[in-house]
């Protein structure tokens, strides 16, 4: 297994991997497993993975069995829910300070093949997503549906990231956490 920053024939395998795991994809009883809800292009990927240096994956030889993807806000503001969280990102504090678009970055989503949880891969990527962007930001933030328990505990277990508090969006209710890059 290795755990690495994506190359540009990774993009089919993350794709794959989204579209398998996405919540639109999966039936209802999976969901208690994980679930993505972000739609992206392979051209996006391509712009994240260039521009960003924001994606990190899992890779079992050939095959794509994990992922991170992490981008400045700037990168995230084309979709309504970033540009809604950017919109009310101050209202959140880590350590007693004020959460902002030029001193954090969004983190997420993160998918792994369920044949590959509950291996270490989280952790490993977890913490390679956060090396990648520490020396731009101070912070990572991501949201957290709140009808997804697996990714909360991952995130709050394994990662140790802090609820910075709840919010709405589009009749979805979310957690907004976050964690120091250093």
């Amino acid at each position: 297994m290795e755990i690495r920053y994506a190359v540009p024939n990774d993009l089919d395998g993350l794709l794959d991997l989204l579209k398998a795991y996405h919540m639109n994809s999966i039936p209802e009883e999976e969901k208690k497993n994980g679930f993505v809800t972000t739609n992206i292009t392979k051209e996006q990927l391509h712009n994240l993975m260039e521009n960003e240096k924001g994606i990190t994956v899992a890779a079992d030889g050939d095959k794509i069995v994990g992922f991170a993807l992490a981008g400045s806000w700037k990168f995230w503001q084309p979709w309504p829910l970033f540009t809604h969280m950017i919109e009310h990102l101050e209202e959140f504090k880590l350590n007693g300070e004020t959460l902002t678009a030029k001193n954090s970055y969004q983190y997420g989503p993160v998918c792994i093949d369920k044949r590959y949880r509950g291996t270490g891969i989280f952790e490993k990527l977890f913490a390679l997503s956060l090396e990648s962007m520490a020396n731009r930001f101070p912070y990572m933030v991501t949201f957290i549906n709140q009808i997804n328990p697996r990714s909360y505990a991952a995130h709050t277990k394994k990662a140790k990231m802090t609820e910075s508090g709840p919010f709405d969006w589009n009749n979805n209710h979310y957690w907004l956490m976050a964690i120091q890059t250093k």
